[in-house]
């Protein structure tokens, strides 16, 4: 008994060293690889219209063929005023409208929680998703916004189209910070400026 006592324990503290090891590399992994939002954000250069060049595929963008854009409006008390806008696949609009605003972290956070709910839903907090801005070009003209749980990818820019380089470019960022960029479908960007 006492050999096979022994045995077990041994088996045990074997075991709880090996589970305490797996634990501490995925520990590390996670923390090298979570998502980070940029530094700082100027909500002032921010707001405006945005271009949508890319998308993780998504259930709320379904009926979204083409000419996706958002459009940013800073109100007097701290919120954005978000209108998401696209163009259907019988050719017709369908916007959204929705409210965004800093998840406490202080003014100059790049981290947002949006919300699409109707104004008398809004106080329900599940109803409000992250939004990160995790990669910012220093003159804002492009950006790509995501969350810690990488479900939702979207690349902006302050133009319809992006080049090449540049979108490599944020590819590769993208993929420093664990996103998937395989995933990413290009948006198709029709509409003139003037016509939206």
């Amino acid at each position: 008994m006492t050999r096979i006592t022994r045995w077990i324990g041994v088996a045990i503290v074997g075991f709880s060293l090996l589970a305490a090891v797996a634990w501490a590399q995925t520990g590390q992994e996670s923390l090298t690889t979570r998502v980070r939002p940029v530094g700082a954000i100027d909500k002032s250069r921010y707001v405006g219209t945005w271009y949508e060049i890319a998308r993780y595929p998504n259930f709320f963008e379904r009926k979204c063929v083409s000419d996706v854009s958002a459009e940013y409006v800073a109100r007097p008390d701290g919120k954005i005023e978000v209108t998401n806008k696209c163009r259907k696949d019988d050719g017709t609009w369908v916007s959204d409208a929705g409210l965004a605003r800093t998840d406490g972290q202080g003014t100059g956070t790049a981290r947002f929680k949006v919300t699409f709910a109707p104004d008398w839903l809004r106080w329900i907090p599940w109803l409000w998703a992250n939004y990160w801005v995790i990669v910012l070009d220093g003159d804002y003209q492009y950006a790509a916004v995501g969350e810690p749980g990488r479900e939702y990818l979207w690349i902006l820019s302050r133009t319809p189209t992006i080049d090449e380089n540049t979108l490599n470019q944020m590819r590769a960022q993208l993929r420093k910070q664990g996103y998937d960029t395989d995933k990413l479908v290009l948006t198709p960007q029709k509409a003139s400026i003037g016509n939206n």
